[in-house]
């Protein structure tokens, strides 16, 4: 997962240092430990078949560490959701947070014409991300986000495709602690459920992830 001390003002042409195994660190200050660790509590080391991770860049103007990582699911070699997970560590805090660290996500998922006509898919949809929080045990405070749906008509030359509707949904809170591996797992479950794939149950494994690996995954 892409590291980034968003202070640093000089992007090194040649990251020198190694850092957190697959990750590069160039001429700039090592991110603070607790951060670090908060990372490392985010790569999962199982998930469900379906979900294939990326190592994306992070944003660099919202807090002066950030790490960030993608991920899509898949039925039948056919994707049917995306989505990202932003973590943003500011140790002095910002408004709105109640903490040092926020979590972002995003996800955008197909969904059946009827359904997104539904009035309840908003309610439905941001408990998807509050159910799976609690049932993953992950503390929160200070949730917000948006449900949106989107409906794509073609015209013109395109007049022949099918109209498409997706679900849009993003979210921000604050984490309790420093550990934020109950957290992705949650993002994960929210991914799966805006696809139409209900959870695993609890006594059912899980495999390790596939993973997409970042060539430059740590950026200032």
């Amino acid at each position: 997962m892409p590291l980034t001390p968003a202070h640093a003002s000089v992007v090194p042409m040649r990251p020198t240092t190694t850092y957190a195994s697959d990750m590069t660190l160039g001429d700039v200050p090592p991110p603070p430990a607790v951060f670090t660790r908060a990372v490392e509590s985010m790569r999962l080391s199982e998930i469900r078949p379906e979900i294939e991770l990326e190592d994306i860049p992070a944003p660099q103007r919202l807090a002066p560490y950030s790490a960030a990582m993608g991920a899509s699911v898949y039925r039948d070699d056919d994707e049917l959701a995306v989505g990202r997970l932003i973590l943003l560590f500011d140790p002095d805090g910002q408004r709105g947070w109640d903490g040092p660290f926020r979590l972002v996500a995003y996800v955008r998922a197909d969904m059946e014409p009827e359904i997104t006509t539904d009035p309840l898919l908003g309610p439905v949809a941001w408990s998807w991300l509050t159910e799976s929080l609690d049932a993953h045990g992950a503390g929160y405070r200070a949730a917000g986000g948006t449900v949106t749906r989107a409906v794509s008509e073609g015209f013109g030359n395109k007049a022949e495709d099918p109209v498409s509707t997706e679900l849009e949904l993003r979210a921000s809170w604050s984490p309790a602690d420093e550990d934020l591996s109950g957290h992705a797992a949650a993002w994960c479950d929210l991914m799966c459920l805006a696809a139409g794939i209900p959870p695993l149950p609890p006594d059912v494994a899980s495999l390790s992830p596939r993973r997409r690996e970042d060539p430059e995954s740590f950026r200032s």
